[in-house]
Protein backbone atom coordinates (compact mmCIF):
# COMPACT_ATOMS: atom_id res chain seq x y z
CA UNK A 1 0.00 0.00 0.00
CA UNK A 2 2.97 2.58 0.75
CA UNK A 3 4.05 1.30 -2.34
CA UNK A 4 0.77 2.78 -4.49
CA UNK A 5 0.85 5.70 -2.44
CA UNK A 6 4.25 6.86 -2.94
CA UNK A 7 3.96 5.59 -6.77
CA UNK A 8 0.56 8.05 -6.90
CA UNK A 9 2.49 10.74 -5.46
CA UNK A 10 5.39 10.89 -8.02
CA UNK A 11 2.85 10.17 -10.83
CA UNK A 12 1.21 13.62 -9.09
CA UNK A 13 4.37 15.32 -9.02
CA UNK A 14 5.28 14.00 -12.31
CA UNK A 15 2.17 15.85 -13.78
CA UNK A 16 2.78 19.23 -11.51
CA UNK A 17 6.05 19.73 -13.34
CA UNK A 18 4.58 19.36 -16.56
CA UNK A 19 2.36 21.63 -16.06
CA UNK A 20 4.59 24.11 -14.31
CA UNK A 21 6.84 23.84 -17.79
CA UNK A 22 3.86 24.43 -19.59
CA UNK A 23 3.14 28.15 -17.70
CA UNK A 24 6.76 28.61 -17.70
CA UNK A 25 7.18 28.67 -21.68
CA UNK A 26 3.58 29.93 -21.92
CA UNK A 27 5.31 33.12 -19.74
CA UNK A 28 8.33 32.80 -22.41
CA UNK A 29 6.49 33.09 -25.92
CA UNK A 30 4.56 35.88 -23.90
CA UNK A 31 7.14 38.02 -22.78
CA UNK A 32 8.92 37.56 -26.64
CA UNK A 33 5.51 39.35 -27.32
CA UNK A 34 5.80 42.46 -25.37
CA UNK A 35 6.07 45.88 -26.68
CA UNK A 36 7.00 48.54 -23.76
CA UNK A 37 5.33 51.87 -25.54
CA UNK A 38 5.77 55.30 -23.87
CA UNK A 39 3.67 57.15 -24.44
CA UNK A 40 4.67 59.88 -21.46
CA UNK A 41 4.76 62.99 -24.00
CA UNK A 42 1.04 62.65 -24.59
CA UNK A 43 0.00 62.45 -20.53
CA UNK A 44 2.02 65.33 -20.05
CA UNK A 45 0.68 67.04 -23.45
CA UNK A 46 -2.96 66.29 -21.24
CA UNK A 47 -1.49 67.87 -17.67
CA UNK A 48 -0.44 70.76 -19.86
CA UNK A 49 -4.05 71.51 -21.35
CA UNK A 50 -5.18 71.42 -17.48
CA UNK A 51 -3.14 74.78 -17.19
CA UNK A 52 -3.09 76.40 -20.71
CA UNK A 53 -7.51 75.67 -20.71
CA UNK A 54 -7.33 76.24 -17.01
CA UNK A 55 -9.67 73.32 -15.97
CA UNK A 56 -10.75 71.87 -13.21
CA UNK A 57 -8.85 73.79 -11.19
CA UNK A 58 -9.47 74.29 -7.30
CA UNK A 59 -7.29 76.83 -6.33
CA UNK A 60 -6.06 80.57 -7.24
CA UNK A 61 -3.06 81.59 -7.25
CA UNK A 62 -2.40 85.40 -7.00
CA UNK A 63 0.53 87.68 -7.74
CA UNK A 64 0.42 91.03 -8.14
CA UNK A 65 -2.99 91.49 -8.89
CA UNK A 66 -2.47 88.97 -11.65
CA UNK A 67 -4.79 84.96 -10.90
CA UNK A 68 -3.54 82.04 -11.42
CA UNK A 69 -5.96 79.22 -11.57
CA UNK A 70 -4.43 76.12 -10.59
CA UNK A 71 -4.24 72.21 -8.93
CA UNK A 72 -3.44 71.49 -5.40
CA UNK A 73 -2.07 68.07 -6.68
CA UNK A 74 0.49 69.39 -9.46
CA UNK A 75 1.38 72.36 -6.78
CA UNK A 76 2.30 69.52 -4.08
CA UNK A 77 3.92 67.01 -5.96
CA UNK A 78 6.11 69.96 -7.25
CA UNK A 79 7.74 72.16 -4.36
CA UNK A 80 7.59 71.13 -0.95
CA UNK A 81 6.71 74.54 0.47
CA UNK A 82 3.41 74.53 -1.71
CA UNK A 83 3.01 71.17 -0.14
CA UNK A 84 3.30 71.74 3.65
CA UNK A 85 1.41 75.78 3.01
CA UNK A 86 -1.54 73.96 1.30
CA UNK A 87 -1.76 70.33 3.06
CA UNK A 88 -0.86 71.12 6.70
CA UNK A 89 -3.75 72.38 8.70
CA UNK A 90 -1.79 75.18 10.72
CA UNK A 91 -1.73 76.86 7.47
CA UNK A 92 -4.38 78.79 7.19
CA UNK A 93 -3.87 79.01 3.05
CA UNK A 94 -4.94 75.04 3.33
CA UNK A 95 -8.12 75.80 3.96
CA UNK A 96 -8.61 78.49 1.05
CA UNK A 97 -9.27 78.38 -2.66
CA UNK A 98 -7.89 81.25 -3.08
CA UNK A 99 -4.02 82.15 -1.96
CA UNK A 100 -1.97 85.91 -2.30
CA UNK A 101 1.84 85.53 -3.01
CA UNK A 102 4.11 88.31 -2.70
CA UNK A 103 6.77 88.42 -5.17
CA UNK A 104 9.71 90.69 -6.26
CA UNK A 105 8.40 92.74 -9.62
CA UNK A 106 11.13 90.54 -11.34
CA UNK A 107 9.65 87.19 -10.11
CA UNK A 108 6.27 88.57 -10.49
CA UNK A 109 6.67 88.97 -14.33
CA UNK A 110 7.93 85.68 -14.87
CA UNK A 111 5.99 83.70 -12.24
CA UNK A 112 3.31 82.37 -15.55
CA UNK A 113 6.56 80.54 -16.95
CA UNK A 114 7.52 79.43 -13.61
CA UNK A 115 4.39 78.49 -12.86
CA UNK A 116 3.99 76.57 -16.40
CA UNK A 117 6.86 74.36 -15.77
CA UNK A 118 5.06 72.54 -12.90
CA UNK A 119 2.89 71.20 -15.86
CA UNK A 120 5.01 70.87 -18.57
CA UNK A 121 8.43 70.28 -17.29
CA UNK A 122 9.67 72.52 -20.21
CA UNK A 123 11.35 76.50 -19.21
CA UNK A 124 13.24 78.82 -21.30
CA UNK A 125 15.84 80.73 -19.54
CA UNK A 126 18.13 83.61 -20.53
CA UNK A 127 21.06 85.56 -18.63
CA UNK A 128 18.41 88.23 -17.89
CA UNK A 129 15.53 85.94 -15.72
CA UNK A 130 17.75 82.98 -14.97
CA UNK A 131 18.40 84.74 -11.83
CA UNK A 132 14.54 85.58 -10.63
CA UNK A 133 13.69 82.04 -11.94
CA UNK A 134 15.97 80.89 -9.08
CA UNK A 135 14.71 83.00 -6.59
CA UNK A 136 11.45 81.39 -7.00
CA UNK A 137 12.66 78.31 -7.31
CA UNK A 138 14.56 78.33 -3.96
CA UNK A 139 11.46 79.94 -2.50
CA UNK A 140 9.27 77.18 -3.49
CA UNK A 141 12.14 74.66 -2.86
CA UNK A 142 11.80 73.11 -6.67
CA UNK A 143 15.00 70.80 -6.60
CA UNK A 144 14.77 70.02 -10.59
CA UNK A 145 14.64 74.17 -11.74
CA UNK A 146 17.29 74.59 -9.00
CA UNK A 147 19.94 72.72 -10.89
CA UNK A 148 18.54 73.87 -14.42
CA UNK A 149 19.20 77.43 -13.65
CA UNK A 150 22.58 76.42 -11.93
CA UNK A 151 23.72 74.68 -15.12
CA UNK A 152 22.56 77.53 -16.74
CA UNK A 153 24.38 79.66 -14.52
CA UNK A 154 27.30 78.17 -14.93
CA UNK A 155 27.48 77.42 -18.40
CA UNK A 156 27.00 81.43 -18.97
CA UNK A 157 29.46 83.60 -16.80
CA UNK A 158 31.28 85.40 -19.42
CA UNK A 159 27.43 86.66 -20.96
CA UNK A 160 26.40 87.10 -17.35
CA UNK A 161 29.94 89.79 -16.99
CA UNK A 162 29.44 90.85 -20.03
CA UNK A 163 25.26 92.09 -20.06
CA UNK A 164 25.99 93.16 -16.41
CA UNK A 165 24.66 90.71 -14.29
CA UNK A 166 27.21 88.79 -13.07
CA UNK A 167 28.11 90.36 -9.92
CA UNK A 168 24.08 89.76 -9.20
CA UNK A 169 24.70 86.33 -9.54
CA UNK A 170 27.59 86.22 -7.39
CA UNK A 171 25.72 87.85 -4.38
CA UNK A 172 22.75 86.08 -4.67
CA UNK A 173 24.23 82.58 -4.53
CA UNK A 174 26.89 83.85 -1.58
CA UNK A 175 23.43 84.90 0.16
CA UNK A 176 22.11 81.27 -0.81
CA UNK A 177 24.80 79.13 -0.40
CA UNK A 178 25.01 77.84 -3.78
CA UNK A 179 28.84 77.44 -3.36
CA UNK A 180 29.56 75.94 -6.71
CA UNK A 181 28.47 78.83 -8.42
CA UNK A 182 29.66 81.48 -6.04
CA UNK A 183 33.84 79.41 -6.84
CA UNK A 184 32.84 80.09 -10.10
CA UNK A 185 31.38 83.70 -10.67
CA UNK A 186 34.16 84.08 -7.95
CA UNK A 187 37.02 83.13 -10.28
CA UNK A 188 35.59 84.74 -12.77
CA UNK A 189 35.55 88.10 -11.24
CA UNK A 190 39.34 87.57 -9.73
CA UNK A 191 40.60 86.55 -13.02
CA UNK A 192 38.81 89.38 -14.91
CA UNK A 193 38.29 92.03 -12.66
CA UNK A 194 38.62 94.83 -15.75
CA UNK A 195 36.05 93.41 -17.32
CA UNK A 196 33.39 93.35 -14.75
CA UNK A 197 34.65 96.21 -13.33
CA UNK A 198 33.55 97.91 -16.84
CA UNK A 199 29.81 97.55 -16.44
CA UNK A 200 27.69 99.25 -14.34
CA UNK A 201 26.65 95.77 -11.83
CA UNK A 202 30.12 96.16 -10.71
CA UNK A 203 28.49 99.17 -8.41
CA UNK A 204 26.62 96.24 -7.19
CA UNK A 205 29.22 94.45 -5.69
CA UNK A 206 28.90 94.72 -1.36
CA UNK A 207 31.74 95.88 0.28
CA UNK A 208 32.78 92.70 2.39
CA UNK A 209 32.87 90.77 -0.53
CA UNK A 210 34.81 93.51 -2.49
CA UNK A 211 37.40 93.80 0.73
CA UNK A 212 37.84 89.89 0.43
CA UNK A 213 38.48 90.05 -3.06
CA UNK A 214 40.94 93.01 -2.95
CA UNK A 215 43.08 91.11 -0.07
CA UNK A 216 44.03 88.30 -2.64
CA UNK A 217 47.54 87.90 -4.43
CA UNK A 218 45.63 86.34 -7.47
CA UNK A 219 43.84 88.96 -8.57
CA UNK A 220 44.16 89.50 -12.45
CA UNK A 221 45.02 93.30 -13.24
CA UNK A 222 47.49 95.20 -15.42
CA UNK A 223 48.57 96.96 -12.62
CA UNK A 224 47.93 97.90 -9.16
CA UNK A 225 46.84 101.42 -10.49
CA UNK A 226 44.30 100.02 -12.79
CA UNK A 227 42.85 98.20 -9.78
CA UNK A 228 42.95 101.91 -7.83
CA UNK A 229 40.92 103.43 -10.71
CA UNK A 230 38.57 100.23 -10.80
CA UNK A 231 37.83 100.86 -6.93
CA UNK A 232 37.95 104.87 -7.43
CA UNK A 233 34.96 103.99 -9.84
CA UNK A 234 32.53 101.73 -7.54
CA UNK A 235 33.33 104.50 -4.49
CA UNK A 236 31.92 106.88 -6.91
CA UNK A 237 28.60 104.85 -7.74
CA UNK A 238 28.36 104.19 -3.67
CA UNK A 239 28.44 107.78 -3.24
CA UNK A 240 26.11 108.47 -5.19
CA UNK A 241 23.87 105.79 -3.72
CA UNK A 242 24.27 107.16 -0.09
CA UNK A 243 23.46 110.78 -0.75
CA UNK A 244 19.91 109.88 -1.87
CA UNK A 245 18.78 108.47 1.65
CA UNK A 246 21.73 109.88 4.08
CA UNK A 247 22.00 113.60 5.92
CA UNK A 248 25.22 114.89 5.06
CA UNK A 249 26.67 114.52 8.42
CA UNK A 250 25.71 110.68 7.92
CA UNK A 251 26.84 110.66 4.78
CA UNK A 252 29.87 112.03 5.50
CA UNK A 253 31.19 109.15 8.19
CA UNK A 254 29.89 106.35 6.13
CA UNK A 255 31.53 107.24 2.59
CA UNK A 256 34.64 107.65 4.81
CA UNK A 257 34.58 104.73 6.57
CA UNK A 258 33.51 103.22 3.03
CA UNK A 259 36.54 104.58 1.29
CA UNK A 260 39.09 103.38 4.40
CA UNK A 261 37.94 99.92 3.68
CA UNK A 262 38.54 99.75 -0.03
CA UNK A 263 41.62 101.34 0.03
CA UNK A 264 43.84 99.80 2.53
CA UNK A 265 44.16 97.03 0.92
CA UNK A 266 45.33 98.61 -2.49
CA UNK A 267 49.32 97.99 -2.51
CA UNK A 268 50.49 101.59 -3.04
CA UNK A 269 54.11 99.81 -2.94
CA UNK A 270 53.48 97.59 -5.73
CA UNK A 271 52.59 101.50 -7.78
CA UNK A 272 55.90 103.18 -9.92
CA UNK A 273 57.00 106.37 -8.36
CA UNK A 274 55.32 108.17 -11.19
CA UNK A 275 51.85 106.75 -10.37
CA UNK A 276 51.98 107.43 -6.79
CA UNK A 277 53.05 111.00 -7.60
CA UNK A 278 50.19 111.58 -10.20
CA UNK A 279 47.40 110.31 -6.98
CA UNK A 280 48.81 113.25 -5.37
CA UNK A 281 46.28 115.02 -8.23
CA UNK A 282 43.39 112.94 -7.11
CA UNK A 283 40.07 114.73 -5.89
CA UNK A 284 39.96 111.57 -3.64
CA UNK A 285 43.21 112.42 -2.56
CA UNK A 286 42.63 115.49 -1.68
CA UNK A 287 39.36 114.86 0.06
CA UNK A 288 41.14 112.04 2.67
CA UNK A 289 45.05 113.83 2.26
CA UNK A 290 46.27 112.59 5.93
CA UNK A 291 44.66 108.90 4.94
CA UNK A 292 46.60 109.20 1.18
CA UNK A 293 49.76 110.77 1.84
CA UNK A 294 50.23 107.91 4.83
CA UNK A 295 49.80 104.90 2.12
CA UNK A 296 51.62 106.90 -0.87
CA UNK A 297 54.83 107.12 1.76
CA UNK A 298 54.85 103.28 2.54
CA UNK A 299 55.50 103.32 -1.16
CA UNK A 300 57.97 105.86 -1.57
CA UNK A 301 59.74 104.52 1.00
CA UNK A 302 59.57 101.04 -0.22
CA UNK A 303 61.17 102.23 -3.87
CA UNK A 304 63.90 104.81 -2.09
CA UNK A 305 65.12 101.45 0.09
CA UNK A 306 64.65 102.52 3.38
CA UNK A 307 64.22 99.13 5.44
CA UNK A 308 64.14 100.44 8.44
CA UNK A 309 60.72 101.97 7.88
CA UNK A 310 59.17 98.89 6.05
CA UNK A 311 60.52 97.09 9.05
CA UNK A 312 58.64 99.15 11.36
CA UNK A 313 55.53 99.29 9.35
CA UNK A 314 55.46 95.04 9.25
CA UNK A 315 55.64 95.40 13.05
CA UNK A 316 52.66 97.65 13.39
CA UNK A 317 50.30 96.27 10.65
CA UNK A 318 49.13 93.02 11.00
CA UNK A 319 48.24 92.63 7.37
CA UNK A 320 50.92 95.11 6.00
CA UNK A 321 53.02 92.01 4.48
CA UNK A 322 50.53 92.28 1.81
CA UNK A 323 51.45 95.57 0.62
CA UNK A 324 54.72 94.38 -0.80
CA UNK A 325 53.29 91.29 -2.54
CA UNK A 326 52.77 91.45 -6.39
CA UNK A 327 49.44 90.53 -7.62
CA UNK A 328 49.25 88.65 -10.38
CA UNK A 329 50.24 91.60 -13.01
CA UNK A 330 49.44 91.73 -16.77
CA UNK A 331 52.01 94.40 -17.43
CA UNK A 332 54.84 94.25 -19.88
CA UNK A 333 57.70 94.79 -17.55
CA UNK A 334 56.05 91.25 -15.01
CA UNK A 335 54.79 89.12 -18.42
CA UNK A 336 54.16 88.18 -22.15
CA UNK A 337 51.65 87.50 -23.74
CA UNK A 338 52.33 84.04 -25.92
CA UNK A 339 50.14 82.96 -28.79
CA UNK A 340 49.96 79.67 -30.81
CA UNK A 341 48.07 80.74 -34.51
CA UNK A 342 46.98 77.79 -36.68
CA UNK A 343 47.10 75.09 -33.66
CA UNK A 344 44.93 72.98 -34.94
CA UNK A 345 47.63 72.66 -38.40
CA UNK A 346 50.28 72.23 -35.66
CA UNK A 347 51.88 68.95 -35.89
CA UNK A 348 52.32 66.66 -32.76
CA UNK A 349 55.27 67.15 -29.88
CA UNK A 350 55.75 70.50 -31.82
CA UNK A 351 57.25 73.12 -29.35
CA UNK A 352 57.25 76.80 -29.56
CA UNK A 353 59.98 78.95 -27.62
CA UNK A 354 59.55 82.39 -26.60
CA UNK A 355 62.14 85.00 -25.11
CA UNK A 356 61.01 87.56 -22.77
CA UNK A 357 62.38 89.59 -19.55
CA UNK A 358 60.50 90.65 -16.45
CA UNK A 359 61.60 92.43 -13.53
CA UNK A 360 63.57 90.72 -10.91
CA UNK A 361 63.54 93.49 -8.21
CA UNK A 362 60.24 95.22 -7.40
CA UNK A 363 61.53 98.37 -5.96
CA UNK A 364 62.54 101.42 -8.05
CA UNK A 365 66.18 101.82 -5.95
CA UNK A 366 67.46 98.46 -7.99
CA UNK A 367 70.01 99.53 -10.65
CA UNK A 368 69.73 96.17 -12.57
CA UNK A 369 66.30 95.00 -12.11
CA UNK A 370 65.56 92.45 -15.49
CA UNK A 371 65.58 88.84 -15.70
CA UNK A 372 65.97 86.70 -19.08
CA UNK A 373 63.74 83.58 -19.77
CA UNK A 374 62.82 81.20 -22.52
CA UNK A 375 59.89 79.50 -22.43
CA UNK A 376 58.89 76.10 -24.33
CA UNK A 377 55.64 75.57 -25.16
CA UNK A 378 54.47 72.20 -25.83
CA UNK A 379 50.68 71.70 -26.54
CA UNK A 380 50.72 68.62 -28.16
CA UNK A 381 52.96 66.55 -25.83
CA UNK A 382 56.15 66.14 -25.10
CA UNK A 383 58.51 63.14 -27.25
CA UNK A 384 61.71 62.18 -25.89
CA UNK A 385 64.04 60.34 -28.68
CA UNK A 386 66.23 56.76 -28.34
CA UNK A 387 69.04 57.70 -27.13
CA UNK A 388 71.89 56.23 -25.63
CA UNK A 389 73.11 57.34 -22.36
CA UNK A 390 76.85 56.90 -21.09
CA UNK A 391 77.52 55.64 -17.56
CA UNK A 392 80.51 54.29 -16.05
CA UNK A 393 79.44 50.80 -16.73
CA UNK A 394 79.30 51.22 -20.46
CA UNK A 395 75.94 53.45 -22.93
CA UNK A 396 72.48 52.59 -21.77
CA UNK A 397 69.93 52.92 -24.58
CA UNK A 398 66.90 55.25 -23.83
CA UNK A 399 63.82 53.66 -25.55
CA UNK A 400 61.85 56.63 -27.26
CA UNK A 401 58.93 58.13 -24.57
CA UNK A 402 55.89 60.09 -24.77
CA UNK A 403 54.26 62.18 -22.31
CA UNK A 404 50.83 63.45 -23.49
CA UNK A 405 50.87 66.59 -21.44
CA UNK A 406 50.43 70.21 -22.51
CA UNK A 407 53.74 71.35 -21.06
CA UNK A 408 55.19 74.62 -20.01
CA UNK A 409 59.34 74.60 -19.63
CA UNK A 410 61.00 78.13 -18.11
CA UNK A 411 64.32 78.63 -18.28
CA UNK A 412 65.92 80.98 -16.78
CA UNK A 413 68.43 82.63 -18.93
CA UNK A 414 69.64 85.40 -16.99
CA UNK A 415 69.14 87.55 -13.99
CA UNK A 416 70.95 90.69 -12.17
CA UNK A 417 72.41 89.08 -9.49
CA UNK A 418 74.60 86.68 -12.00
CA UNK A 419 73.38 83.36 -9.84
CA UNK A 420 75.12 85.22 -6.36
CA UNK A 421 72.10 83.87 -4.57
CA UNK A 422 68.49 82.02 -5.64
CA UNK A 423 65.94 83.74 -7.54
CA UNK A 424 63.03 83.73 -5.63
CA UNK A 425 59.61 84.10 -7.91
CA UNK A 426 55.88 83.91 -8.54
CA UNK A 427 54.83 82.19 -11.53
CA UNK A 428 51.37 82.77 -13.02
CA UNK A 429 50.25 81.24 -16.39
CA UNK A 430 46.68 82.91 -17.54
CA UNK A 431 44.57 80.75 -19.81
CA UNK A 432 42.26 82.32 -22.39
CA UNK A 433 39.39 80.35 -23.53
CA UNK A 434 36.29 81.52 -24.94
CA UNK A 435 32.59 80.79 -23.88
CA UNK A 436 29.53 82.07 -25.38
CA UNK A 437 31.80 84.21 -27.98
CA UNK A 438 33.47 86.34 -25.00
CA UNK A 439 37.15 85.70 -24.62
CA UNK A 440 38.00 85.76 -21.24
CA UNK A 441 40.77 84.61 -18.53
CA UNK A 442 39.81 80.72 -18.09
CA UNK A 443 42.19 79.26 -15.56
CA UNK A 444 45.03 80.18 -13.43
CA UNK A 445 48.10 78.60 -12.43
CA UNK A 446 50.37 79.98 -9.93
CA UNK A 447 53.74 79.01 -8.41
CA UNK A 448 56.89 79.89 -6.21
CA UNK A 449 59.89 78.82 -7.53
CA UNK A 450 63.23 79.62 -6.28
CA UNK A 451 66.19 79.48 -9.88
CA UNK A 452 69.96 79.64 -9.09
CA UNK A 453 72.92 78.30 -11.14
CA UNK A 454 72.68 74.61 -10.77
CA UNK A 455 68.38 74.82 -11.46
CA UNK A 456 67.85 76.66 -14.00
CA UNK A 457 64.65 74.91 -15.57
CA UNK A 458 61.29 74.19 -14.34
CA UNK A 459 59.05 72.30 -16.13
CA UNK A 460 55.23 72.84 -15.42
CA UNK A 461 52.96 69.88 -16.51
CA UNK A 462 49.17 69.43 -17.06
CA UNK A 463 48.46 73.69 -17.21
CA UNK A 464 45.91 72.34 -19.72
CA UNK A 465 44.56 69.22 -19.29
CA UNK A 466 45.58 67.22 -22.42
CA UNK A 467 42.44 66.02 -23.79
CA UNK A 468 40.12 69.26 -23.24
CA UNK A 469 43.08 71.47 -25.53
CA UNK A 470 43.13 68.40 -27.95
CA UNK A 471 39.81 66.38 -27.80
CA UNK A 472 39.94 63.22 -30.28
CA UNK A 473 38.35 63.48 -33.64
CA UNK A 474 35.30 62.54 -33.83
CA UNK A 475 33.87 62.02 -37.44
CA UNK A 476 29.94 62.08 -36.29
CA UNK A 477 30.44 65.86 -34.77
CA UNK A 478 32.56 67.81 -36.07
CA UNK A 479 32.46 70.66 -32.80
CA UNK A 480 34.38 67.94 -31.05
CA UNK A 481 37.29 69.03 -32.14
CA UNK A 482 37.04 72.53 -30.89
CA UNK A 483 38.73 73.32 -27.78
CA UNK A 484 37.05 76.31 -25.46
CA UNK A 485 40.89 77.07 -24.72
CA UNK A 486 41.18 77.94 -28.27
CA UNK A 487 40.11 81.65 -29.33
CA UNK A 488 40.50 83.93 -32.01
CA UNK A 489 37.46 84.91 -34.96
CA UNK A 490 38.32 81.05 -36.40
CA UNK A 491 38.38 79.12 -32.68
CA UNK A 492 42.11 78.13 -33.56
CA UNK A 493 44.51 80.30 -31.75
CA UNK A 494 45.83 79.17 -28.09
CA UNK A 495 46.53 82.14 -25.96
CA UNK A 496 48.81 82.65 -22.90
CA UNK A 497 49.94 84.87 -20.24
CA UNK A 498 52.88 84.08 -18.68
CA UNK A 499 53.71 86.52 -15.56
CA UNK A 500 56.85 86.13 -13.15
CA UNK A 501 57.42 88.50 -10.50
CA UNK A 502 59.98 88.98 -7.46
CA UNK A 503 58.33 86.89 -4.35
CA UNK A 504 57.96 89.43 -1.64
CA UNK A 505 61.23 90.30 -0.08
CA UNK A 506 59.64 90.87 3.21
CA UNK A 507 58.51 86.95 3.41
Amino acid sequence: MDNLNKIHGNQQSCVLSKSSISLVKDAEEQNMNIVEVDNSRTVLKKIATLYAERLMNDICLVVNNIEYPAHRLILCASSDVFEIMLMSPQWSESQENRVTLRETPPCSAIFSEFLRYFYTGQIRISYNIVLSMLTLADKYNVQDLILLCLKYMRDHIPTAAVKGTLISWLQYSINCGHYKITNACHNFVKWNIELVASTDDFANIELEVLVSLLQQSNLVVQDEMTLYKCIESWLYHQSKKLKTYLPSADYDLAIKQIVFSVMLPIRFPMMTPRQLAELLLSPLTQRYKEFFVERMAIGMSFHSGQNDRIQEILSTEATSNLLFEPRLYTAETYSSLLTVENFHNLLSYHTRTFVFSSLSNLADCASDRTSEWIVDLYPKGVWFKKFFLIVWQGTVEMPEHVIRSVRLSLTCKEFSNNFNSDLRVKIGVLIYGLQDEVEHVARVQEIIHRFNKNERVLNLDDILPFEELNPQHDSMNSNSRISKYLVGPNKDTLKFHIIISPINPYL
